[in-house]
């Protein structure tokens, strides 16, 4: 036999994917400190490396408008100095313990943890006290942190990217809803941001009906709970606390539209495609994940394969929800050479129209569901990642089996259920097309297209600049 028989044989024979090994998501206790703070806690034998964090309800969405920014800026500010530690001398005591600590907000929860080796967890969790009671958000950092995030927005801007991230936001939400712009906040909110506005946003994690302290590893002999209680006990929920209820879900888009902001001499478009999507807690959850995964979730998605491999549009498509406390968007998504802008975004109106239409077939949704229950293990190969599921059960108010029963509820996924979720979360006919190009070479076949009415947005952007983005 020839090599190039050889070859061939060897190609005719391509290995197939396994059945997916068995997996348990570890078992958790759950109680509550006297101050009624949840506490979780997971035993991980022969993980030594503790994963703590104390999840706090406020986020993001939970910002007055004129704070926008806030919570993310105070969330950053956290480890800059509290009434103990400057930020120096807190970092040499966290280096001294072998841990690191870590504040960060996004939109539904600000989440505040450490990491460090079992035999040093008292003293690390007293800094995660220390660091959670006690902050003083020093003006001098607060500043600095404020000025970086300007900076950022910036780099946002001439990010094309970035920039079609937060059209397309800001096209499918109502102007007052927080979700309209990014979680940082927008320039005119961030500028007058200060030490006053992070104090506010560490006020407002009192309410305590979506917090929790979570601490994974190997906790043998270790009494958490006592530890827990000394230095978090008194944590009392503020039942007057007046967290967001509902307005980050209203929708802008009453028909498809195209918005196209203009970058003149870019010889690229981003697209994005989508409305207001859907909120975590919705009891068809993985009928909607497998959809998405069918959809573009995965390398051999219907759009990728459509966009990428038959038409050469991109280097990759995707869409997909991104799931909050409160309805966060759906959007399709690629960048592709201004010239099949039209193309493409034609082709992905009805892929978004097929799958409503049209069963999907066996194989791909076997090929779906092997996938994200193959992968489900490799999340939480260490404490951090259990930790950080066990806190989006906190964050979204879950049942405490949801993580246990996803493996099997993903395999019972039917190609009824995807057609379900498809037609009932996806509207092809009230969608905001966002297009980052320019506008002088894409406009006219747009307007052609008939796709919806144009609307032209042109920022402030040297032209140079524009041209390298």
């Amino acid at each position: 036999m020839s090599t190039l028989d050889a070859l061939e044989a060897a190609l005719a024979v391509r290995p197939v994917p396994g059945a997916p090994r068995p997996y348990h998501f570890p078992p958790f206790s759950r109680g509550r400190l006297s101050g009624g703070l949840p506490l979780l806690t997971v035993h991980l034998p022969g993980r030594p490396l503790v994963a703590a964090s104390l999840v706090l309800p406020a986020g993001a969405v939970d910002e007055p408008v004129a704070d926008g920014g806030a919570a993310v800026l105070a969330a950053r500010a956290l480890t800059e100095g509290t009434e103990r530690y400057d930020a120096v001398a807190l970092v040499e005591a966290a280096e001294r313990l072998g841990a690191s600590i870590r504040a960060e907000a996004g939109w539904d929860a600000t989440v505040v943890g450490v990491d460090v080796p079992v035999d040093r967890l008292a003293p690390a969790l007293d800094l995660l006290a220390e660091v959670v009671h006690r902050p003083t958000f020093p003006e001098r950092e607060v500043e600095r942190l404020r000025d970086e995030r300007l900076n950022d927005i910036l780099q946002a801007r001439a990010d094309p990217g970035r920039r079609a991230d937060e059209a397309f936001v800001g096209a499918i939400y109502e102007p007052s809803s927080p979700f309209a712009r990014p979680a940082g906040g927008l320039p005119e909110t961030v500028a007058a941001l200060d030490p006053d506005a992070c104090r506010r946003a560490h006020r407002r994690w009192p309410a305590f009906d979506r917090a929790g302290l979570v601490v994974g590893g190997d906790l043998g002999g270790v009494d958490v709970a006592a530890l827990a209680e000394s230095l978090f006990g008194d944590l009392v929920p503020d039942p007057a606390m007046d967290l967001v209820a509902g307005p980050a879900a209203g929708g802008a888009v009453e028909r498809t539209f195209v918005r196209l902001v203009h970058r003149p001499g870019s010889v690229q478009s981003e697209i994005r495609i989508g409305h207001v999507g859907l909120a975590r807690r919705i009891p068809d959850y993985h009928a909607v994940a497998v959809m998405s995964a069918i959809l573009g979730g995965l390398f051999n998605s219907r759009l990728n394969l459509k966009l990428r491999e038959e038409k050469g549009y991109t280097y990759g498509a995707g869409a997909g929800f991104d799931l909050r406390r409160l309805p966060g968007p759906f959007s399709a998504r690629a960048a592709v050479n201004s010239e099949v802008t039209v193309a493409a975004i034609a082709d992905t109106l009805a892929e978004l129209r097929r799958i409503r239409e049209v069963s999907v077939d066996e194989a791909e949704l076997r090929i779906a569901r092997d996938y994200l229950v193959g992968v489900f293990p490799l999340r939480f190969e260490t404490p951090g990642p259990v930790v950080g599921a066990l806190g989006g059960l906190v964050t979204h108010e879950l049942p405490d089996d949801e993580l246990a029963r996803y493996r099997p509820a993903i395999e019972a996924v039917t190609t009824a259920d995807v057609l379900a979720a498809a037609r009932d979360h996806l509207d092809p006919g009230r969608m905001a097309i966002v297009v980052v190009g320019d506008a002088d070479a894409v406009g006219p076949g747009l307007e052609a297209a008939g796709f919806g009415p144009v609307e032209v947005v042109r920022d402030d952007v040297p032209r140079e600049e524009a041209a390298h983005g």
